[in-house]
């Protein structure tokens, strides 16, 4: 008989003891933020990240404030063998894989599609999609007894938005990608699911918008200007991926969650 999880107590359900997952991107961001959230819901965790010192220094906090075996690697998510060594690791040094949060990616380079470069187009598309893509792939090929993806997409891969074309395009790959590696994975018992932030004051984001505080936007009250009047922070998505990734999610697969404070709806 297949569980279904009623039988289930809600701390059970909530409760991620015994899970090994991988964050990739987690040095800072959304991708801390998750990570100490399935620390603190009792996984294991492995944060990988292109900066190493920062995930070494992040993955050492979480480990110091949950109890956790939190391990940090240095990761390239577009390059296969990092992607394969990050896996393989979670596999050797906690015992299995379980979640695989592909959370890294590109942010937008504002500027008009005719002005955009073969090069930034290529490598835009090399991380957010291919590199995602890589991910749940070598993830899959190690849960052996079932698991789940979850991949950041963004509300931008459900709208348009001019000036950051490419973007827009690759988060519309990763909605395709969430929706058609459910139907491939599901037979392997893998749930494959999705999150679509809006806009969430990270410091890649604070990166991003630089120039145009510079310029004199009032980015903190532009970001503010949700149906919930406040600017999203990781942890509000954070709670979502938890949520996607522990057995209260058990019946969902193929979906992807926006969590946007309502920016779709107007």
């Amino acid at each position: 008989m297949i569980d279904d999880h009623s039988n289930k107590s809600l701390s059970d359900v909530w409760s991620l003891r015994g899970r090994r997952a991988v964050v990739t991107g987690g040095a800072k961001g959304i991708g801390a933020a998750t990570a100490r959230r399935l620390a603190e819901a009792g996984a294991d965790v492995i944060i990988g990240d292109i900066d190493a010192s920062g995930a070494a220094r992040t993955a050492l906090e979480i480990a110091g404030s949950t109890g956790r075996n939190v391990i940090a690697c240095e990761l390239d998510i577009s390059d296969t063998d990092s992607i394969i060594a990050t896996a393989d690791a979670c596999v050797d040094r906690l015992g299995g894989l379980d979640i695989w949060v592909n959370n890294a990616g590109i942010y937008p380079t504002t500027g008009p599609a005719i002005d955009a470069s073969d090069a930034f187009i290529d490598r835009l598309l090399e991380v957010n999609v291919r590199g995602s893509y890589a991910c749940a792939r070598e993830a899959a090929r190690r849960m052996k007894a079932g698991g789940v993806i979850v991949n950041l997409a963004s509300t931008t891969g459900f709208r348009a938005a001019p000036g950051i074309s490419a973007y827009v395009v690759s988060k519309h790959a990763v909605v395709g990608l969430t929706k058609t590696l459910a139907l491939e994975f599901g037979p392997m018992n893998i749930r494959v699911v999705g999150v679509a932030p809006g806009p969430i004051d990270t410091p890649g984001v604070q990166d991003q918008l630089a120039p145009l505080k510079a310029a004199g936007l009032d980015v903190g009250a532009r970001m503010s200007q949700t149906l919930l009047g406040r600017a999203g922070q990781a942890d509000d998505i954070a709670r979502v991926i938890l949520f996607l990734a522990s057995d209260m999610a058990a019946w969902i697969t193929g979906e992807v969650v926006v969590a946007d404070a309502g920016s779709l709806a107007g």
